[in-house]
């Protein structure tokens, strides 16, 4: 004998003779929202839509007063579906929107960021394939750019004394620290002849003027590093810092060149095609392009051209300073003129530390 099917749940709820449900077997969340409701309105003033079976209208409820009514409407609650939908609509648009049977949003102009970022990316990998298609072709030597000759020459005028500098600048720093040693090395020979001087009383005077003249060769050494020291440091700035600076200048320059090429090789292409519907616009776009990085091509060009001229000025300025100090102290050393040494470092207002002083601290500098 076949087993019984289970009964359906829906098939024992009882029936009126108009068709409605019974009250006694009412739906549980009908019920439960219908003793929710203030008690100035009744079941006959409020329409409820249940979660699920025929409507369309998932988790809204609506509520608005029956003819002859005073009792005030309900608000309307959006189910996250439709908030969530409303929201997409609202992002799309930008303009006044409706939402079915739900209150009228008014949809503000929002960019979506990920999309703002995509735009993004997708420009920058155009441009950066356009740069190396061009850098390309120039490298292969079929691809035209577009010369400065007097500005390129400057360049690399620059690009050489830079190479100069930096090699003056280290054998510099080589002098320096092997005269450091041998002021070192004085000083410690100056302290042995004093000793000795006390210690031995036949060679007393043969030590002692050992001593004397060790000990001034040590203090001259120290002023003549105290001005290669400042030399040092000027041509630093001026080759670490102040070309550097135009250099950098320079490298955006040539960037801005190779993009202004790029567009203009793509806007020669087209413009040796049709002209048609399609090609107009690519056309007018190029062109709108295109004029764009030659304006920022000219922009740079000026730029680098101030700032070689202010170079060149800097450093011809810091440079005769520079090389005075130098010749005059290093000449003044080994003719042994310890008067003239001194003069040439107040002369260039070069402060040499106090042996056996230290720095002052951060609090005394204030």
């Amino acid at each position: 004998m076949a087993e019984e099917s289970p009964k359906n749940s829906a098939a024992e709820i009882p029936v009126t003779s108009n068709g409605e449900v019974g009250d006694a077997h009412e739906h549980g969340y009908n019920r439960d929202l219908k003793h929710s409701l203030p008690s100035g309105l009744g079941l006959s003033e409020t329409q409820i839509t249940s979660h699920g079976f025929d409507s369309t209208k998932e988790g809204v409820t609506e509520a608005g007063a029956s003819q002859g009514s005073s009792a005030p409407p309900l608000p309307c609650v959006l189910s996250p579906s439709r908030v969530a939908a409303s929201q997409l609509t609202q992002h799309a648009g930008g303009q006044r929107t409706h939402t079915k049977g739900g209150p009228v949003i008014l949809a503000d102009e929002i960019k979506n960021p990920a999309m703002e970022k995509l735009e993004l990316v997708r420009k920058w990998s155009l441009n950066t394939y356009k740069c190396t298609r061009q850098i390309i072709s120039e490298k292969l030597g079929r691809g035209s750019r577009t010369v400065d000759l007097e500005l390129e020459a400057q360049i690399d005028i620059l690009r050489d004394n830079k190479k100069k500098y930096e090699n003056i600048l280290k054998l510099a720093q080589t002098l320096s620290t092997q005269l450091f040693q041998m002021v070192h090395t004085q000083k410690q020979l100056g302290d042995a002849f004093a000793d000795l001087s006390l210690k031995s009383l036949e060679l007393h005077e043969e030590f002692g003027y050992n001593a004397d003249t060790q000990k001034l060769l040590a203090k001259n050494g120290e002023t003549l590093l105290g001005a290669i020291n400042f030399f040092i440091a000027s041509v630093n700035t001026l080759v670490n810092k102040t070309i550097e600076d135009t250099l950098m200048t320079v490298k955006q320059y040539e960037n801005a060149r190779i993009e202004y090429d790029a567009y203009r090789t793509d806007l020669e292409e087209l413009n040796l095609g049709p002209r048609d519907a399609n090609t107009l616009p690519k056309i007018e776009q190029s062109q709108h392009l295109f004029q764009i990085h030659k304006e920022k091509y000219d922009k740079m060009r000026s730029d680098v051209s101030v700032k070689l001229k202010f170079l060149e000025e800097n450093k011809v300025k810091v440079l005769r300073n520079q090389l005075a100090l130098f010749h005059s102290a290093v000449a003044a050393y080994f003719a042994g003129n310890q008067k003239q040494l001194e003069q040439t470092l107040k002369q260039f207002h070069v402060k040499l530390k106090t042996p056996g002083v230290d720095a002052p601290s951060w609090l005394e500098e204030q």
